[in-house]
């Protein structure tokens, strides 16, 4: 008399099918990181926008005022008062655009962090209604598998 040998890929396919994995959670969770990855990057691409109008209106500004120094004057003093000028208001566009800078990186701070907590709650939320809906059909399936066979 044979032995009859096992199936046990039988045994683990109807053993894996009792508990049913719901994709849908990792579906949602990858949506939610997607959307916080767009939203960040929205953040980064306006900074850079705004930070290049910043750089952009200061060279415009300096180049202004270089095209003063260089012109050609008459009194030899005058040349000391173009520098001294020059001087002077580079050091209020320097202090201008520095603090436009600060802004801009307040402004992205504030948002990532605002974008973070957000997050933070919907990988939660997402993670929390994922535990219960696996609770609800290994609870299921549990009874299913424990009910007396007719």
């Amino acid at each position: 008399m044979a032995a009859k040998t096992q199936d046990y890929t039988k045994i683990m396919k109807d053993l894996m099918g009792a508990f049913p994995v719901d994709m849908s959670a990792m579906q949602d969770a990858f949506k939610t990181q997607a959307t916080l990855g767009e939203k960040l990057s929205k953040v980064a691409l306006e900074a850079a926008d705004k930070s290049a109008e910043i750089s952009t209106k200061w060279t415009r500004d300096t180049l202004a005022k270089l095209a003063e120094v260089t012109a050609v004057k008459e009194d030899p003093a005058d040349y000391t008062k173009a520098l001294t000028d020059f001087a002077a208001a580079q050091a209020e566009m320097t202090a201008e655009s520095l603090a436009a800078f600060v802004e801009v990186a307040k402004k992205v701070q504030m948002e990532t962090v605002e974008l973070m907590l957000a997050a933070g709650k919907d990988l939660s939320e997402d993670a929390s209604a994922a535990v219960r809906k696996a609770t609800e059909e290994v609870t299921k399936a549990a009874k299913k598998a424990a009910a007396p066979v007719k």
